[in-house]
């Protein structure tokens, strides 16, 4: 009998236009493919009967999860040189006759069975879509994964967002230095003076609501729907010596009372909210806002002609999760009463603050696979090797947008140049 790498490679050749992308390695240990392409192991003929079962992304992302796919060397790096090749390539639709011959190869391979089990961790929601108990239960699968987890995949300011690297990583600069220098950045547009109020919608493990009222003496009202995080946040607010200005609050962002508040900020929190809600949720942050108070959103987008997220993100990482191009979100925020005063790409700084990420999941697995098992800290290497590969390529960005809630009258309170005022200037 052929080898079944040989075997794989004339399967896929009725499929591709071009020569194989990949060097493949067969679970009986043939190989085939150009010598100096990423290297795919198949270590079971289930790698093939989970494409079978379910074609596409999902099926290919399973095989990997559960190790009948691997990839030897860097994960991203093979990802992003493979999927060049098929684009460059391209495609093709086989004929009966060619499909006739795939199907047969297939066969031969042990692809036809019943299905494989599938992976733990997909995501299970139920009811109305991004109702509150469907929003707290999507929230809940992606950050009430353990505080010890994030604790280690994180930086000391535990910031799960995109950093601002000021200056390349060093020993002395690296992925704490750059959250922190994100966090000033933020809280220098807001232009926040001590005493000021600040909501910090979906504060995450609070790294904002504390710098903001450690460094700038604000009082922040913080707000999420993990009560993991609630915990965190209460917890770390005490240990900062900053409690008498944090109020962390468990509630959803519909349902936050009052108003009047100096600023506010969503970091990476408005992908969550939902194509259909975003216009409420754009009007409910210029409500809670004063006339003349300032908004700060960091939200994920996707290119005019990319989808962005995917099967595998929704079906694993972040369900019902929501990204539109940058000028439907400005669009939004516009016709909510607020006035875009700037926005700024972060795009390339969230490629290397997820490969940052990587990096700590690689160094640290024996601890990664100890807190979530194996089967997740393959789940989490394939999303960050993923993401990168996405911010890299252009088919998600991420952006800051600053905007002010505008007096009857028209009026900002803002400077008309950037950087000469102290309230909200841009810096």
């Amino acid at each position: 009998m052929r080898p079944a790498a040989d075997r794989l490679a004339d399967l896929l050749g009725h499929f591709l236009a071009g020569p194989l992308p990949v060097r493949l390695r067969a679970w009986d240990g043939s190989e085939a493919g150009p010598a100096d392409a990423p290297r795919v192991v198949l270590r079971s003929p289930d790698a093939l009967r989970r494409l079978v079962w379910q074609p596409g992304e999902l099926g290919l992302a399973e095989a990997y999860i559960t190790g009948d796919l691997d990839v030897e060397g860097d994960l991203a790096e093979a990802l992003g040189r493979a999927g060049r090749s098929v684009r460059e390539q391209g495609i093709r639709r086989p004929r009966p006759a060619a499909l006739a011959a795939a199907t047969a190869l297939a066969a031969g391979l042990g692809a036809v069975g019943p299905p494989p089990r599938r992976p733990d961790g997909r995501a299970r929601l139920g009811g109305r879509l991004h109702s509150t108990s469907r929003d707290r239960a999507a929230i809940s699968h992606h950050y009430d994964l353990s505080n010890e987890f994030y604790a280690v995949l994180l930086d000391r300011t535990m910031a799960y967002s995109c950093a601002y690297w000021t200056r390349p990583a060093d020993a002395s600069y690296g992925l704490a230095e750059a959250q922190a220098d994100k966090l000033e950045l933020i809280c220098g547009k807001l232009g926040l003076r001590a005493g000021d109020r600040l909501l910090d919608v979906g504060c995450g493990w609070g790294s904002l609501t504390v710098h903001a009222a450690r460094e700038h003496k604000v009082r922040v009202t913080a707000v999420t729907l993990s009560a993991a995080q609630r915990e965190f946040v209460t917890a770390r607010a005490a240990a900062e010596g900053v409690a008498d200005l944090v109020d962390v609050q468990l509630r959803h962002w519909r349902h936050l009372d009052g108003g009047g508040y100096d600023a506010a900020a969503a970091v990476e929190m408005g992908e969550h909210v939902g194509d259909a809600e975003y216009p409420l949720f754009a009007s409910m942050l210029h409500g809670a806002l004063r006339p003349e108070g300032r908004l700060l959103i960091q939200q994920m987008s996707r290119g005019a002609h990319a989808p962005g997220g995917g099967p595998f993100i929704e079906t694993y990482i972040a369900p019902d999760m929501h990204m539109r191009p940058l000028g439907r979100t400005a669009d939004l925020l516009e016709s909510a009463g607020l006035e875009v005063r700037h926005v700024e790409s972060l795009r390339e700084h969230y490629a290397t603050t997820i490969d940052a990420w990587r990096a700590t999941i690689e160094g640290r697995w024996g601890d990664i696979e100890d807190l979530v098992g194996e089967t997740t800290g393959r789940v989490w290497r394939l999303y960050l090797a993923g993401a990168s590969l996405a911010f890299s390529e252009r088919r998600m960005g991420v952006d800051q947008f600053l905007a002010v809630r505008p007096t009857r009258e028209g009026n900002s309170g803002m400077p008309a140049t950037p950087g000469t005022g102290s309230a909200g200037d841009g810096r």
